[in-house]
Formats: structure tokens, sequence, C-alpha cells
């Protein structure tokens, strides 16, 4: 591969896009690709120490400005100390969650804006937007069952919120599917684990050939 690819996984709480996202991190390695696997809120110390007051279930007090700067905070340490350096190293950055997260959750959900949260990042990111983004789609009932099922998750302070809430961050991601159909594309997230990841693999191969990567 001659260039850096950027490429996020998004979704709503418990689509399982985490577990895919290893899965897809694994098979790349195998096929030689010179790749990154990283997360917001973290990826680097810093990022991850923002992340522990984001998600930690105490603060319950936190304002929706506040939480909507913190995201921004961490994603901008986390692209100019990791992902930009690899992505200039000719890497492929495979990241779950990164501005989408914060259009749908904070934009749409918390009802700051969609404009007024990607004024935030704009300023965070500069000019540097995914590549590719797959987006596992669930409903947030479902979504939620399984996280109720998975005692061993990291059950984080969105996780508690109302499925009101939840229902508001598909529809934050499905406005920016229509805003960005090119870039974002879905995947079925309700279908078993084997599925989900053979329709996501073959969603990145294909991307990778038409931008003609090769190992």
């Amino acid at each position: 591969m001659t260039k850096g690819l950027f490429i996020t996984v998004e979704g709503p709480e418990g689509a399982g896009k985490s577990t895919i996202l290893t899965k897809l991190y694994q098979q790349l390695l195998e096929d030689d690709f010179d790749v990154i696997q990283t997360r917001e809120p973290g990826g680097i110390s810093i990022a991850e120490q923002i992340r522990e007051v984001i998600l930690n279930t105490e603060n319950t007090e936190m304002d929706k400005r506040t939480e909507a700067l913190l995201y921004a905070a961490a994603r901008r340490q986390h692209l100019v100390e990791k992902v930009i350096p690899a992505l200039e190293a000719g890497k492929m950055v495979i990241c779950d969650r990164f501005i989408d997260s914060s259009l749908a959750y904070q934009g749409n959900a918390r009802g700051i804006g969609m404009e007024e949260v990607m004024k935030i990042n704009q300023f965070a990111i500069e000019d540097k937007m995914p590549d590719l983004t797959l987006y596992f789609d669930i409903d947030p009932e479902e979504g939620l069952k399984r996280i109720a099922k998975h005692s061993g998750r990291e059950v984080n302070r969105l996780d508690l919120e109302s499925i009101e809430f939840h229902t508001m961050v598909r529809r934050g991601y499905q406005e920016l599917i229509s805003r960005y159909p090119d870039r974002i594309q879905i995947i079925d997230a309700s279908q078993s684990i084997e599925t989900v990841f053979a329709e996501a693999y073959k969603v990145m191969t294909e991307y990778l050939k038409k931008m003609d990567c090769t190992t």
C-alpha cells in the first residue's frame, strides 16, 4: 500500500462494531496490510484519561456541551499523536468511532445540533476525515438487549441513557448517511457475527481494490 488510509467504524450501542473491528484488523494483518487498530475516545494515554471522565457512570451531572468538547479534545490529541503519523507513514488506520459519533450522539441525540458540533470538531480535526466509514446498523432496543446479555462488556454512561436517546442516535446516523453516501457504507448488524464480518470485509476489500491499494 503506497498511501495511508483512514477507515472508521460506527454504530449505536450494542451493534457489535468493536468485535467486528478486531476481526477485520486480524484479517488485514493476515492479508499482509500494514495496519493499526485504535479507538475513540482513547488510543493514546491523554485521550484514554479523557475517556475515563466522559464515560464514568458517576458523572451524571456532565453538561452536554462539556461532553462534546471533551470528545473533540480527545479526538485532537489522538489524531496528532497517533492517527496522522501513521497515515503519513503509509499505514492503514482502522478506528472505533470518530467524528460521526459526535454528530449523532451530541449533535442529534443531545440536541446541540449537528452544525454546532461540526464546528467544534472542525477546529479539532482541521480537514482530516475518514476515507471510508463502516456503519453497523441495529435497532436500539435490540442493541440494548445485547448489552444486557454481555455481562463482561464495559458499561458506560451512554449505555444508561433512555431508549429515546438511543433512537435519536440512530436517526442522527441516518442523517449522516444521507449527507455522506459515498463515504458511509451500511452493514446490517442484526445478523450473526460471522455474517456481519463477511459483509464488512467484503465492503472493505472492494473499497481497497477500487482505490488500488495492494499489500
